[in-house]
């Protein structure tokens, strides 16, 4: 056990560090616009209200809009929109050439334009409407949630010799909410995207480092180095960060420039939307906003850093055990332990082996070093929870799939990192809950098979418990038996412990079939290829034999399977959201 103690910094000498690499992170003059618009979102429009603006042209804003509170999000949506299409026609008059007898609200739509405007930029700002929705009761939010975490920061920036002024970029992406979800998937502090947050950190179906405020900030901090390097340039750096640094490579190509108020003014690129062509005006208006927030929301009091025990766990461990042994309340330790996924906490996974348990100080009732080194050996586990597979057939649901494996519809939401249970695909694989206790490692004496080869299955036998009596694997025992489903035998049960010429002999009782398509990590690792394809209905067999050629890992899905889960990642894709 170790404890560290993460030390707060004074606003002003963040700032001051933050200022001596200001030469390194330029305000172009032809951004002024787009940074004025983003500090108008980030500090004077809270989530109650937004702006009606032309999403070209920044500096044009045609109304700032109040939503009344307890409207629905389609009753929000068609107000949005009958404004928008109240400035649509004026534009559209505007266009025709109409410039006297003008009404007072055409008027002032004109007047928002430079005088002598063309008749062919007002037509084109009719189809460049846009709302964007204010910001500043997040961002004020934020200034208070970053003091947690803000001087580990700016550690791992300057570690990774990246310019301070980086410490204000959680603002863009999740206003330092380390639960942040995004709906395309980017999660955490840092917004990565699973494919990108692999390349830096640990995301799978236990841990995802993403949502780990520490690792993630570190992770950021040589994305953004790995950005400038293959860049040599900061403003190109922090725009691929939303990009891509092959879509910035792109952009300099087609343009001949690293100007990034070039690119950003001309550069053509179906992915070079509204959000990557603003990514670094916003960022430069929140650094102003960061710096200035006295000045903009008066007084704040920035939380403080958690002080933590931290324990790297030396066996595998349910969380109820964990929680039990430092008498700590459960959503306190999930709280400060957000990168183990849903799976460690409803019991269908282990805390891993490794894993560095974060405890607030003074939370738990004891050490918690000796706490968990009192945990009982029969409640220390030196495997993790196997998986199991499912791949989803036309017609599947989840609801269909849960009950054919008699698991819950949340479990499976939660050990495949589904944001709606309507999101399933034919030909996606799913991992499976393992049943809790099934695979507990249990001490047992060894013994030499009976002289006729079977054994009488007796009260409290497992098939772990029965293969490691005979000196046989779990998947061996299985195959030896031609079982179906490894978690039901029954007392009086005959099964094979010893090899026979005859091959597999069947058992005496017949167990309930495992539903078509399911096999476990120990099936791909240990059991033949031809043992697992002969074992299944023939409908399965090809199936199957397709699906096991990778051995799988027995934390997280085989790189066969999580490549069915998501798309091989393009150079935009090593950006942390898209």
């Amino acid at each position: 056990m170790h404890a560290f103690r993460l030390l707060v910094l004074p606003a002003l000498i963040l700032i001051a560090g933050a200022a001596s690499a200001s030469n390194q992170i330029p305000r172009p003059a032809g951004l002024e616009p787009q940074v004025r618009f983003w500090t108008r979102i980030y500090s004077e429009v809270d989530q109650r209200g937004g702006l009606i603006h032309d999403s070209v042209h920044l500096d044009v804003v045609y109304e700032a809009i109040r939503i009344p509170d307890g409207l629905s999000s389609h009753s929000r949506e068609r107000r949005i929109q009958r404004a928008k299409d109240g400035y649509e026609a004026i534009l559209r008059r505007l266009a025709r050439g109409t410039r006297t007898g003008l009404k007072p609200e055409e008027a002032r739509v004109l007047a928002l334009w430079p005088e002598g405007v063309s008749n062919a930029t007002l037509r084109s700002a009719a189809s460049h409407l846009r709302f964007q929705l204010g910001q500043a009761d997040r961002f004020r939010a934020g200034l208070i949630r970053a003091g947690r975490w803000q001087a580990h920061i700016v550690a791992m920036l300057r570690k990774h010799r990246v310019p301070l002024e980086l410490a204000a970029l959680p603002h863009v992406e999740s206003s330092f909410n380390a639960a942040a979800y995004s709906s395309v998937g980017a999660a955490g502090l840092w917004q990565f995207t699973r494919s990108t947050g692999r390349l830096f950190m640990r995301v799978d179906s236990v841990v995802d480092e993403r949502m780990d405020p520490f690792v993630a900030s570190e992770g950021a901090a040589r994305l953004l180095r790995s950005n400038f390097d293959s860049l040599g340039s900061w403003p190109l750096a922090i725009t691929s960060y939303n990009h891509g640094v092959g879509g910035m490579k792109g952009a300099i190509r087609q343009l001949g420039t690293s100007d990034i108020s070039v690119i950003v003014k001309k550069y053509k690129s179906r992915s070079f939307g509204f959000a990557s062509r603003n990514f670094y005006a916003e960022f430069l208006a929140a650094l102003d906003v960061d710096r200035s927030a006295e000045r903009f929301f008066g007084p704040t009091d920035p939380d403080s850093p958690v002080l933590y025990d931290t324990v790297t766990l030396d066996h595998y461990y349910t969380a109820s055990a964990i929680e039990s042994a430092l008498g700590i309340d459960p959503t306190t330790l999930r709280e400060h332990n957000q990168s183990l996924r849903p799976s460690v906490w409803n019991g269908a996974k282990y805390l891993p082996r490794g894993f560095a348990l974060r405890i607030p100080r003074g939370a738990a009732s004891k050490s918690a070093a000796v706490a968990i080194a009192s945990i009982s050996p029969s409640q220390r586990f030196s495997e993790q929870h196997r998986d199991r597979f499912h791949k989803v057939q036309r017609g599947d649901s989840l609801s269909k799939i849960a009950r054919l494996y008699h698991v819950s519809e949340r479990d499976l939401m939660a050990l495949n990192n589904l944001s709606s249970r309507n999101r399933i695909r034919a030909g996606q694989v799913l991992t499976l809950p393992d049943r809790p206790g099934t695979h507990a490692p249990v001490s047992v004496a060894r013994m030499d098979a009976p002289a006729d080869g079977d054994y009488l299955v007796r009260r409290g036998d497992t098939i772990s418990t029965i293969a490691g009596r005979f000196g046989l694997t779990e998947s061996k025992l299985v195959a030896l038996n031609g079982l179906r489903n490894r978690n039901l035998i029954s007392v009086g049960q005959r099964l094979r412990v010893a090899n026979s010429e005859s091959g597999p002999k069947p058992t005496q009782s017949v167990a309930a079939p495992n539903p078509a398509g399911a096999h476990t990590t120990a099936d791909v690792k240990e059991m033949p290829l031809e043992t697992v394809a002969a074992n299944a209905p023939p409908s399965r067999a090809s199936e199957l034999r397709k699906t096991t050629e990778t051995p799988a890992s027995d934390v997280s899905k085989p790189d066969a399977l999580i490549a069915s889960l998501d798309p091989a990642p393009t150079e935009a894709a090593l950006s942390p959201k898209t």
